[in-house]
């Protein structure tokens, strides 16, 4: 036993001094000429000039300059790493898994391919982890923020059942659903949010820059100003002096409630309900929050992750608070031996179609190709609610615009009417 437990000792420490070695390899760029006299040129991680000199002669190609690759000035360089490019790699890799690729030389061919460096230094340290004897699951681990619990829970799931490859592919095609139902929400709140801000942006330039201007015309004609007028004029008196504060005012706001939303659960579950309650966008957050748990949850169960641990998992993926408070209410029920439908109806959240689709999917042992049928009904109903939100808010942003711009316009010509009759 002792002599067994020295071996693996000794097994973990030439891991771990492997994956060292590895980590302290060196990135040079090189130069060089092939044998028909083509100039070839790349990058390649070594440690030292030497051995890539030697490597790129064993390749086939004439070495003409070797060096170290420049470190960037400000530390690393790239975009972050977003959930979109952690939805295609999953793609990638499964394609190439399912094509009988191994899972390591699947890493080098992804990482190879990356234009963001911050990626791919995710990868090749995720590659590195993998040959040094850990498992899949287990390399994520480092990586929690790109490989969130439910996205490790799944793999670690395929790799235990040997079908890492059919796992990896459901991944895919959850995280492309997910980010479709995010993409569809995202466009339907920045165009309104786009021209409003630009609505703001012209009256605060109509205020600061052309009022002041309309200001001392009037001064010359020695007449009184209409009290519309009157009060353009000391709005815009007050932000040519003030507009400093305004701003402060503005980001500093801002600063507080989304500091305060992390910081306090009351608060961030009173936002969560106020969202819900809003006409035509409380909806859509309701119809996406529902539709990312029936496919979340059917997608874990697939993968054979036991209820109990799937609804863990599940409860960050509703990308609603209440709906994040409800799936963990919804667990400790089912822990103590509920039936799901039961502990779902309880929650008062989820319609009465989710509980029956659930109760009917528990008795016939078809419970993920229920959530499946619900996520799929509901990924629809964002989809058409979306569209119409865009066409409600196109007629409401113009009345918006014509209200703020045009009422600024017709203030300062009021006075015309009035210097009309004093000239007259």
């Amino acid at each position: 036993m002792a002599t067994t437990a020295t071996a693996r000792a000794g097994i973990k420490t030439s891991a771990g001094k492997s994956r060292a070695a590895v980590s302290q390899l060196t990135t040079f760029t090189w130069v060089g000429l092939d044998k028909r006299g083509q100039r070839m040129k790349g990058e390649h991680q070594s440690k030292s000039v030497g051995l890539v000199k030697a490597e790129l002669r064993r390749q086939g190609i004439n070495p003409q300059t070797v060096k170290e690759k420049a470190k960037p000035l400000f530390g690393k360089t790239g975009k972050t790493i977003k959930s979109r490019d952690i939805s295609v790699f999953s793609r990638q890799l499964a394609t190439m898994m399912a094509a009988g690729v191994p899972m390591v030389q699947g890493f080098d061919i992804v990482a190879g391919g990356q234009n963001n460096p911050r990626m791919k230094d995710m990868l090749t340290d995720i590659k590195t982890e993998i040959e040094g004897g850990s498992s899949l699951a287990e390399s994520l681990g480092k990586y929690p923020v790109q490989f969130d619990e439910l996205y490790r829970n799944l793999v670690r799931a395929g790799e235990s059942a040997g079908v890492l490859d059919t796992v990896l592919d459901t991944i895919a095609n959850y995280q492309e659903n997910i980010e479709a139902i995010k993409g569809k929400i995202k466009k339907a709140m920045f165009y309104p949010a786009m021209v409003l801000a630009v609505a703001v942006i012209v009256s605060a330039i109509l205020l600061i820059f052309v009022i002041p201007s309309f200001e001392e015309v009037f001064k010359n004609f020695k007449a009184d100003l209409p009290a519309f007028t009157q009060m353009l004029v000391s709005l815009s008196r007050w932000m040519v002096s003030y507009w400093w504060m305004l701003l402060l005012g503005i980001v500093g706001t801002v600063f507080a409630i989304v500091f305060t939303y992390k910081r306090s659960d009351k608060f961030a579950h009173f936002v969560g309900r106020a969202l819900l309650k809003v006409p035509v966008v409380g909806e859509i957050l309701r119809q996406s929050a529902m539709a990312r748990f029936a496919r979340t949850l059917g997608v874990t169960f697939r993968a054979g992750v036991p209820l109990v641990e799937a609804l863990d998992s599940v409860a960050g993926a509703t990308g609603s608070v209440v709906y994040n408070e409800a799936v963990k209410r919804i667990r400790e029920d089912v822990a103590v031996g509920h039936q799901l439908q039961l502990a779902i109806r309880q929650t008062g959240l989820f319609p009465n179609m989710v509980v029956q689709m659930v109760a009917i999917g528990e008795e016939a042992g078809a419970l993920d190709k229920m959530l499946f049928k619900i996520a799929e009904f509901y990924e629809q109903e964002v989809n058409n609610a979306v569209d119409a939100l865009s066409s409600l808010l196109e007629p409401f942003i113009m009345v918006i615009i014509g209200v703020l711009v045009g009422s600024m316009v017709i203030g300062m010509y009021l006075p015309i009417f009035k210097l009309g009759s004093v000239v007259g």
